[in-house]
């Protein structure tokens, strides 16, 4: 009796450290059933196409001693994603620029400076519980019938041309400040706060200093000056993965003069992003920061709209080196362009496939002098638009020489961001596709070009990427 009653303690006492089985009659034992979790369908993104998983050969697979180019094709495999079927466009990206506009002037409007509408700022929830203050954007400006203090709020925001005097938004005031959580430097062992958890091998001393980090922090000082600054630190906990970026949002519409020497496009500098009329073309003059400014923010306003806490949205992204040229080559191994063959126009009929430079000064042979209305000419086999030509495309891949050795043939990605006080050869990231500008060779599928992450050319645009929430059924053996 006593063994039995030495047994029962000492069960419960273990128990009471590990874990001691009780409960409901359902847990109490029996066969392994699993725990069911919760799915759903996720709908099609706005404007996107889904690209389903697969490989591909990636990179040239003929060598070309004409352009230099060397064969280097290596399979590589991608999961599935939707991807914009065209090229962001300015009229979007308007929507983002206008949207930075009204947050400051929001902003404004509840500063007593201006006259402190509380309205226009929530701090607090519906029972009077304070909150993290944010904006109310239910609450309109007041464009028509605004006071003096609010006439000046707007105002603010906009300048009088002193050449020619025309009202006009004040460009350097559209700052848009947004944080990213690195997961993916967070998740490194390395990178772990439980020192015993850094190092596996037992025949290894358990580390005792904490592994040092960088983190990107940016301010605005008192000059109204956008500061970014890399801090190297010890360590300290989830928050140093946090970084924070500050990026004017407004394209630089000089890149018309600035990209062509000795050449008459002051008509595209006042025009091509202001007039309606090139609403439906791409947006250029972006830098790679902008872009991916525009693919948080898209993503953060989907999710005002869901209106619910919890809800999880993989989010918008520029697409790795990777994914672009899978898409571009619809899957397909044989393709150094986005259709089927080796030329960018029919030979029977002379159709052009895309907008591109067919002949030494020649820029409207394919029916076009500069960019294209998005969707102009025929789709690739995955329903995307102009993939090879029109404008360039950033990735979120940086580039240097060797990164087709340096990264994994799953997914693979080279992630590199670069501090202030990085070289700026350490700047460079890839884009893709060609422009309008280009030769029939340079907008092939299958190769890589870069470009400095904060330049801004009149032939450089982006489109945005999802990773896909679902799962596909395995092939079954026959």
């Amino acid at each position: 009796m006593k063994k039995i009653f030495h047994f029962l303690l000492t069960s419960i006492v273990l128990g009471s450290v590990v874990s001691c089985a009780s409960g409901s009659r359902g847990s109490a034992g029996g066969e392994v059933t699993g725990v069911s979790g919760t799915s759903w369908a996720e709908p099609t993104p706005y404007g996107m196409v889904l690209v389903s998983r697969g490989s591909v050969k990636m990179g040239p697979s003929k060598a070309d001693s004409l352009w230099n180019l060397r064969a280097d094709a290596r399979g590589v495999s991608v999961d599935a994603f939707w991807m914009d079927e065209t090229e962001i466009t300015n009229s979007k990206y308007k929507q983002f620029v206008h949207w930075v506009r009204d947050s400051i002037i929001r902003e404004r409007l509840a500063d007593p400076a201006y006259g402190g509408n509380e309205e226009f700022k929530i701090e607090e929830d519906r029972d009077g519980n304070p909150v993290t203050p944010h904006l109310n954007w239910n609450k309109p400006i007041p464009w028509r019938n605004a006071n003096e203090d609010e006439r000046r709020a707007i105002e603010s925001v906009y300048r009088i041309n002193p050449i020619t005097g025309v009202h006009e938004l004040d460009h350097e005031q559209l700052n848009y400040r947004y944080e990213v959580y690195n997961h993916t430097e967070a998740a490194r062992r390395k990178n772990r706060t439980n020192a015993e958890r850094r190092e596996y091998n037992t025949d290894r001393p358990t580390p005792t200093t904490n592994p040092m980090i960088s983190k990107d922090t940016a301010f605005v000082n008192d000059e109204g000056e956008i500061i970014r600054q890399t801090i190297t630190r010890s360590l300290t906990g989830p928050y140093d993965f946090l970084n924070t970026y500050i990026v004017n949002v407004y394209p630089d519409t000089t890149a018309w003069i600035n990209d062509f020497d000795n050449a008459y496009n002051e008509p595209y500098t006042r025009l091509y992003f202001s007039h309606g009329g090139y609403n439906d073309y791409p947006v250029v003059g972006v830098s790679w920061e902008q872009a991916n400014a525009f693919a948080n923010w898209r993503t953060d306003f989907l999710r005002r709209s869901l209106g619910r806490e919890g809800v999880y949205i993989e989010p918008y992204r520029l697409p790795t080196e990777a994914e672009w040229e899978y898409a571009a080559r619809a899957g397909n191994s044989d393709n150094i362009y986005p259709w089927e063959g080796d030329l960018p126009l029919t030979e029977d009929k002379g159709c052009f496939y895309a907008n591109f430079k067919p002949q030494e000064g020649n820029y409207v042979q394919d029916g076009q002098l500069i960019t294209s209305k998005v969707g102009t000419y025929s789709p690739n086999d995955f329903g995307l638009y102009d993939m090879a030509g029109n404008v360039s495309e950033w990735t979120s891949t940086a580039y240097t020489e060797s990164v087709s050795k340096l990264t994994s043939d799953l997914n693979p990605e080279y992630r590199y961001d670069a501090a202030k006080e990085d070289p700026y050869r350490m700047k460079r990231k890839i884009v893709r596709g060609g422009s309008w500008k280009d030769v029939a060779h340079n907008i092939r599928s299958d190769i890589r070009m870069w470009e400095y992450q904060n330049e801004q050319r009149s032939y450089i645009g982006f489109r945005c990427v999802r990773s896909q929430i679902g799962f596909a059924k395995g092939t079954k053996a026959k």
